[in-house]
């Protein structure tokens, strides 16, 4: 398999349940200005959408967007325990968090690395973060992870956002339970893996 990624940037997720799975893996950045690989090819024949993730399969079939991704490497290493079973509430209470993540902290984060954007979208979208994170803070309580003792690839989804807050101005060191999250992933042995060889570390 063959990620194609933009260090720090939402395909760190998959990079890290990558890392998590023990699966053989090898990863290639893409310049998403130019829209050229590493290796000098248009990532748009590669993946017409033009962002970043995108999975390449040992078929020769390409996989995009984060939330299907990490579910689709857990569901090669079950053994990990990277994703509960399918078909499980449990899985179900997974799919909840990715969406969640995805549409409330993810997007959330949109204008601020966005030039084009005004002031007044920046306030709303810190004041819907702000909400958002309260949420999650409380919902940290009493929890190792989100789904409790496990780690999974909605963890690694929940850091790789929590770790952009630095660029939006929002400090977490007022939500203790985030704060201590963000503490607990990143000194997983993968996640140091993966966070090196982005040079993000």
């Amino acid at each position: 398999m063959k990620l194609y990624l933009k260090p720090g940037a939402c395909s760190l997720s998959p990079h890290i349940a990558l890392e998590e799975s023990g699966l053989d893996y090898e990863t290639e950045t893409v310049d998403l200005k130019t829209k050229r690989t590493a290796a000098g090819e248009d990532y748009t024949r590669i993946n017409p959408k033009g962002y970043v993730p995108a999975l390449l399969l040992d078929s020769g079939e390409l996989l995009t967007e984060g939330p299907a991704i990490v579910q689709y490497i857990a569901d090669q290493a079950p053994a990990k325990k990277l994703a509960p079973a399918n078909g499980t509430i449990e899985r179900y209470r997974l799919q909840s968090w990715l969406n969640f993540i995805a549409t409330e902290l993810h997007k959330s984060c949109s204008p601020f690395f966005n030039p084009a954007a005004g002031e007044d979208w920046k306030k709303a979208a810190a004041a819907n973060l702000e909400r958002r994170l309260g949420h999650v803070n409380g919902e940290l309580e009493g929890r190792v992870f989100l789904l409790g003792a496990d780690f999974s690839v909605a963890d690694a989804y929940l850091f790789t956002v929590l770790g952009w807050m630095k660029f939006v101005g929002i400090d977490l060191a007022q939500w203790p339970n985030l704060a201590a999250f963000v503490d607990r992933v990143a000194a997983r042995p993968a996640v140091q893996a993966v966070m090196k060889a982005e040079k993000l570390a």
